[in-house]
């Protein structure tokens, strides 16, 4: 299958938006280092995005569809929470933003009626059924914070999934 220019453009940019939080959180992220690092122009992130807040949210929603397809190509429930547990916990842009933003980091955790929190919760209850998203998403929130190491999130991953099972 083939990628469209804008298609590409715009994965390049929300790519280079992350390796920039990454490097200095999303406060001195700006549209300038964001299209440097997407090897596009200033004028092309302009044209995909009207402001950095809309990037910012693009981003947030790409990278929660990329979760939910990494956790949905796995065969069992523990291997989708334990690759859910090490994408969020290793996760650089994250763990900048958690040391240099943490005001955006308790605004994107406080689940409300913002519209990203129907696609995780749609996401989740897909992979997890109904009546666990809710323990999921605790636990995957906490990690934000408080990242796990791969030994904790499997030996977690197992643990959660056994509950989920019973």
């Amino acid at each position: 299958m083939t990628v469209a220019p804008a298609q590409r453009s715009r994965t390049a940019i929300l790519a280079g938006a992350k390796i920039v939080i990454a490097e200095v959180g999303s406060y001195e992220s700006n549209m300038v280092d964001i299209a440097a690092r997407a090897q596009v122009s200033r004028a092309t992130v302009y044209n995909h995005f009207a402001d950095k807040e809309e990037m910012m949210f693009s981003l947030l929603e790409s990278e929660i569809l990329r979760l939910a397809d990494l956790a949905k190509s796995s065969p069992t429930p523990q291997g989708a929470l334990q690759i859910l547990s090490e994408e969020i916990s290793g996760d650089k842009a994250l763990r900048k933003m958690t040391e240099t933003d943490p005001e955006d980091i308790a605004a994107f955790v406080t689940m409300g009626e913002h519209p990203l929190w129907a696609v995780v919760q749609e996401a989740l209850t897909k992979i997890f059924g109904l009546n666990n998203y809710s323990l999921v998403l605790h636990w995957l929130i906490g990690q934000i914070a408080s990242p796990l190491t791969q030994a904790e999130s499997r030996h977690q991953s197992e643990q959660i999934a056994r509950s989920l099972a019973s």
